[in-house]
């Protein structure tokens, strides 16, 4: 609902494609270089106690945006620096929960089930939530999302604290920031199938971005809608990424989930390029279904490979650069994205953008016979493929 209300509100406030994506790069930057650093402190802290934090401090932030736009006082200016606050809350946030996953799983064999449920919770909330609020937006205002926003982390802060989860206990160490950071980065480097899908992830985020940062100007000027518009394109993204998330909560194991990546990126740039190309509302839907359940379908089987592969001793720190590869390559792409279509307009911004998603499946596809080799050789000390 706040993602909606952010840009609805950036949109009428300014009625520029160019600020829409300057709003999307505060908001994202801050994941650009902070979980690198977080990632090193959180393979020595308590992710449990880590969360209910940064939980707390997500709420405050909400409730700051609904106070100033109930009150009248929002401009441009408070939404820019709220959203970068925002960034900063969840660039410890993101790869702290991610890396707090396993934490709740006993079996790594329902790693990919647990990751796909994990999924499937956040999309029904994607699904209902742009919906929910459109309606709200168009009939009392945005102040209003921000304000459910702000009073649910309650219930978030409530649930983390029933837990009964074995706390980290990490092995005390005298070593430097700067030293486990790079002993990360080595890991990463030298381990080609976490590398060339991170990389990946990177190049999809810079490239695919426009599909989350124009789907405003989409709304008001191509379709000639509202709010209600944008909250039904939205909620089609979240039926798409519910239908990838249902999909691979019935898949057994993680073999296989490098090629549907590729795959699923080329569905991706397909819907990016008719999204572009359409004037037809219940078209524009459709696309945005089927780019949904590309990219999400990515993002999770990508999660679940990287899960499965690293070393726990190396979790925090892997689903750091995740995190990095995969919210902080996007501030880049919402600004050139924006700039882009401030130039030659949203529909050939988001050609161009499919386009080049194109070109880094077939690199993918590509680079998967690089990657199998070590893949295997996990998959069968974990006992997902039989020895031999």
């Amino acid at each position: 609902m706040t993602r909606l209300a952010t840009s609805w509100l950036v949109y009428r406030l300014t009625n520029s494609a160019f600020l829409l994506g300057l709003v999307g790069f505060a908001g994202q930057i801050p994941v650009f270089f902070i979980p690198a650093f977080a990632g090193v402190w959180l393979d020595r802290w308590d992710r449990h106690r880590v969360l209910i934090v940064v939980q707390a401090l997500a709420g405050l932030q909400s409730l700051s945006l609904a106070a100033l736009t109930l009150t009248h006082h929002i401009n441009i200016a408070w939404v820019i620096v709220l959203t970068f606050i925002q960034g900063i809350i969840n660039a410890v946030e993101i790869p702290t929960r991610q890396s707090f996953v396993i934490k709740m799983v006993e079996d790594r064999a329902d790693l990919t089930n647990a990751i796909a449920l994990n999924s499937s919770n956040f999309n029904i909330a994607r699904l209902v939530g742009p919906a929910i609020a459109g309606l709200v937006v168009a009939a009392i205002g945005e102040g209003y999302c921000f304000l459910i926003d702000g009073v649910s982390y309650a219930a978030v802060i409530a649930g983390l604290l029933m837990m009964r989860i074995k706390k980290d206990e990490p092995a005390p160490t005298n070593r430097h920031v700067m030293h486990d950071l790079m002993e990360g980065w080595r890991y990463l480097t030298a381990h080609a199938p976490i590398r060339s899908i991170l990389l990946f992830m990177a190049m999809i985020g810079i490239a695919g971005a426009p599909y989350y940062v124009l789907t405003p100007i989409i709304a008001g000027r191509i379709l000639h809608g509202g709010a209600n518009t944008l909250g039904f394109l939205m909620a089609a993204a979240g039926v798409g990424a519910l239908v990838c998330a249902v999909a691979l909560v019935l898949r057994p194991s993680p073999v296989g989930l490098a090629r549907l990546t590729a795959i699923a990126i080329g569905t991706f740039s397909v819907a990016s390029i008719g999204l572009g190309l359409s004037h037809w509302f219940w078209a524009s839907m459709a696309f945005m279904a089927i780019a949904g359940y590309g990219l999400m379908t990515q993002i999770v089987a990508s999660n679940t490979i990287i899960q499965t592969l690293v070393d726990d001793d190396k979790r925090g720190r892997v689903m750091a650069f995740y995190t990095i590869a995969l919210q902080g390559s996007m501030p880049i792409g919402s600004l050139l994205g924006g700039s882009l279509a401030a130039s030659t307009g949203a529909p050939t911004t988001l050609i161009v953008s499919g386009v080049i998603c194109a070109l880094m499946a077939v690199w993918f596809w590509n680079k998967l016979p690089e990657m199998r080799p070590t893949m295997r050789t996990r998959y069968t000390e974990l006992g997902i493929l039989p020895e031999g």
